[in-house]
């Protein structure tokens, strides 16, 4: 034989070995995926309910959501814990496969990735049981001390209502106080010094079933609702169409409605969708 080539044994051995990978390659390819028979996601793991760690183990809405799809798409859920900033780098980066991590839908987000929009969150209103006080709305709270936690969206929101809807009627302003944490929030209803929370409604019931009945969520719908979505890297159309698919199996089948309810979180509707990516028609 001459040197340089390969001989007849080698050759065999080659073609064998390729046979074997050929296969591993095409179904990860097929669904999209990094490695087959696995869903990589990236996840900040700091941020109950929606995703955490307990007990070491990935805890919450986007785990539990992630395993549902995880069964319908014959995949292994796989989370790398990977901070908010670098989740759309890293998913571009091919780090990882998708992003599950409360990742709100925006304009500026949908150009960097593609969303699955899966989710819709927003705010609630939390009052004393004792209370006869139950708001339904922030038209409700003029004259009220509302507390929140530091810095919540929803905070701009209020005063907008105060001065244009409370004021402008010849009614008192809403009081808005915020707070370093929900919690703390939670213990100035306790103590009477404000009269109403305005919580991110899975916090609120948690907040609820903590306090064993000594609050309550009053309202009915979610207020200033915001739309999440799972990101996955432009490009990657055949991991986008199972996500779909699977999306579409756990709707049908009940399991995705049972855990929405359980974390007090609701679905996003077309028009919602269509306004949080900024494709709302005139």
């Amino acid at each position: 034989m001459q040197k340089g080539l390969m001989g007849k044994n080698t050759r065999f051995a080659l073609a064998i070995a390729l046979s074997c990978v050929a296969p591993l390659l095409s179904a990860a390819e097929s669904k999209g995926t990094l490695k087959p028979g696995e869903l990589s996601i990236g996840s900040d793991l700091t941020y109950p309910p929606y995703t955490y760690l307990e007990q070491k183990q990935p805890s919450g809405f986007d785990p539990e959501f992630m395993q549902l799809m995880g069964k319908q798409l014959g995949l292994e859920p796989r989370f790398l814990d990977t901070r908010f900033a670098n989740l759309i780098l890293g998913v571009n980066a091919q780090r990882f496969d998708v992003v599950a991590s409360a990742l709100y839908v925006t304009p500026e987000r949908a150009k960097q990735v593609d969303f699955i929009s899966y989710l819709k969150t927003g705010s609630s209103l939390m009052v004393l049981s004792a209370s006869d006080f139950r708001p339904q709305r922030p038209e409700d709270l003029c004259g009220k001390r509302v507390g929140s936690i530091k810095g919540a969206s929803w905070v701009p929101k209020l005063n907008k209502v105060s001065a244009e809807y409370c004021v402008a009627s010849g009614k008192p302003a809403i009081q808005s106080r915020e707070f370093p944490t929900s919690p703390e929030a939670a213990q100035a209803l306790l103590a009477k010094a404000v009269d109403v929370q305005m919580e991110d409604p899975a916090v609120a019931k948690i907040i609820v079933e903590k306090l064993q009945g000594k609050t309550v969520i009053s309202s009915s719908e979610l207020i200033y609702p915001v739309v999440i979505g799972l990101a996955v890297r432009k490009g990657n159309q055949a991991l986008l169409d199972e996500l779909n698919s699977a999306l579409a199996q756990i709707k049908q089948d009940g399991s995705y409605g049972e855990l929405l309810a359980r974390y007090n979180l609701d679905e996003p509707n077309a028009g919602e969708i269509n306004a949080a990516l900024g494709t709302t028609t005139p």
